[in-house]
This record gives structure tokens, C-alpha cells and sequence, in this order.
């Protein structure tokens, strides 16, 4: 076996290992494959679909009011809801509030007002879920790349996958990088870690993959280079649920060819 044809394996190999993760996080039994609704909160205490009691919220407070019928728990205690509960959150927070059979509620606060999202272990997408569809591994879709800091981070508004809900992406800097040939750079987000997250279009969208994806890098070297591994390019929620609100890339980010690397589109398989 050649040198080449053993490095090559080794690289696959740990992409695999990747996409295993992935699968795995992705089957979570109230992750995002089992969204089943998206609501807001009114101000006058009314019932939501899909899950019972009375909801409100009054711009500060979210309200939920349950009878013992209702058969309604915390998530947190288990304790029955019987009564009015409240909450408070900041804009973009969110936590898993009730439950009830296989239903779990999810509180937010999204664009400062209350809204809920029902997460469903029995939900369709989850029961026929058995991993993200894939290209194949692309050795050539793994570049090495530099990344350039700003003197100070850049906060940009975007769009996001609910067009009820503005953005907002602070950037830290730009990686640049080729891709068979030609050079491209887009704006980078930091993760968690010292990581960088480049969220971005490319001229596959909407034909063999989803809307949008991104590709976390690990923290760059002292020199600035980074590795760009399209491979690890992944679909946020919204590409397999219609209740998401994911954050769209900056306008600027947008490369002119196809890369058919990482996860394709999971509603067109």
C-alpha cells in the first residue's frame, strides 16, 4: 500500500469517526430532528397546538397555566404543573420547560418576544432518521487556508431561516484559501475553544445541498494557517425542520462554485 493511499485512509477514517458523532447528536430524542412546531406567546392566556394548557407572555414574562388534567411536568424537577408558572429570558435564550408523554416544550425568547417550540421523541423525522446524507470523502475539499484577524470583532446583521426573526453574526476575522486554483475568503465567526466557524452559500444550494451549512476549523496556528475541511461542512436544523431559526451567512459570503463536500440535502434524498 502506497504512502498516498495510507494517508488518504487515515483521513477518511477520522471523518468517519466525524460523521458517526454527528449521526449520534443528530438522533438525540428531543434534539432538532424532532421539532414539531413553532409558536408564539400572546399577551391573553390561549391554548397552543400540540400541547395543553393556557400560554401568554407580557414582553418580560412568559405564563403557563395547567390544570391536573393537563398532565404537564417541569423538565428540570418532574414536578406536576398545577396552577400558573412563569419564566424569564433574554433575547436568544432558551430552555426545555414541560413535558408532557413525549412531548417536551421548549420556552425562547426570539426577536424579545416568548415563543415555544414542541420537541417530539416520536416525531416522523426522527423514527425514519439513520444518518445526515453525505458526499463522499473529497481529499481535495480539505485545504489549507490563512486566517486574518480583525483589530477589533464586526457585528452584522443577517437574516435567518424564520423571516419573522433578524440576526446577528459577530465576526472575528477572514480566512482565505483556494479552491482548484482560485482564491476565496470568507468571515469567520469565533467557536468555542479558539475555533472559527465559517457559515456560507455556495452554487450547490438548493440543488444538492440545503440553504446553507457551515464548517467549524480548529483554532488557527501560531502562523495563521488553518485547515479548511469542507468535508465537516454541516447543515444547521433548519435544513431538516421547518421550525428552526438559524442564522443566515453574511452577504459576503458566498462562493461561486459548487461544493459538493460534507452533508447534502436531507429533503431531497
Amino acid at each position: 500500500m502506497s504512502t498516498h493511499t495510507q494517508e488518504l485512509d487515515r483521513l477518511t477514517q477520522r471523518w468517519e469517526r466525524f460523521r458517526a458523532g454527528r449521526n449520534t447528536s443528530l438522533a438525540n430524542a428531543h434534539g432538532w430532528l424532532t421539532l414539531t412546531s413553532f409558536q408564539w406567546l400572546s399577551p391573553v392566556p390561549s391554548p397552543l397546538s400540540g400541547v395543553p394548557g393556557r400560554w401568554s407572555a407580557d414582553g418580560t414574562t412568559a405564563s403557563l397555566t395547567a390544570t391536573a388534567d393537563d398532565h404537564l411536568t417541569l423538565v428540570e424537577s418532574g414536578e406536576p404543573v398545577v396552577g400558573t408558572i412563569t419564566a424569564e429570558l433574554s433575547d436568544e435564550e432558551s430552555r426545555l420547560w414541560v413535558s408532557t408523554g413525549s412531548v417536551v416544550v421548549e420556552l425562547g425568547m426570539r426577536a424579545n418576544r416568548y415563543m415555544i417550540r414542541t420537541r417530539d421523541s416520536q416525531a416522523p423525522t426522527l423514527a425514519s432518521f439513520t444518518a445526515a446524507p453525505v458526499f463522499d470523502y473529497a481529499p481535495d475539499l480539505a485545504v489549507t487556508g490563512t486566517f486574518e484577524r480583525y483589530a477589533e470583532p464586526r457585528t452584522v446583521a443577517i437574516e435567518t431561516s424564520n423571516p419573522e426573526i433578524p440576526g446577528a453574526a459577530v465576526l472575528v476575522g477572514e480566512v482565505s484559501f483556494e479552491l482548484e486554483g482560485t482564491g476565496y475568503s470568507l468571515a469567520a465567526e469565533e467557536g468555542a475553544l479558539g475555533s472559527l466557524v465559517l457559515t456560507f452559500h455556495d452554487a450547490s444550494n438548493g440543488v444538492t445541498t440545503s440553504h446553507w451549512r457551515k464548517v467549524e476549523l480548529a483554532r488557527p496556528r501560531p502562523d495563521g494557517t488553518v485547515v479548511v475541511d469542507f468535508n465537516r461542512a454541516i447543515n444547521f436544523p433548519s435544513a431538516f425542520t421547518d421550525f428552526g431559526t438559524c442564522p443566515a451567512p453574511v452577504a459576503a459570503n458566498k462562493l461561486p462554485v459548487a461544493v459538493e463536500a460534507g452533508e447534502s440535502n436531507p429533503r431531497k434524498q
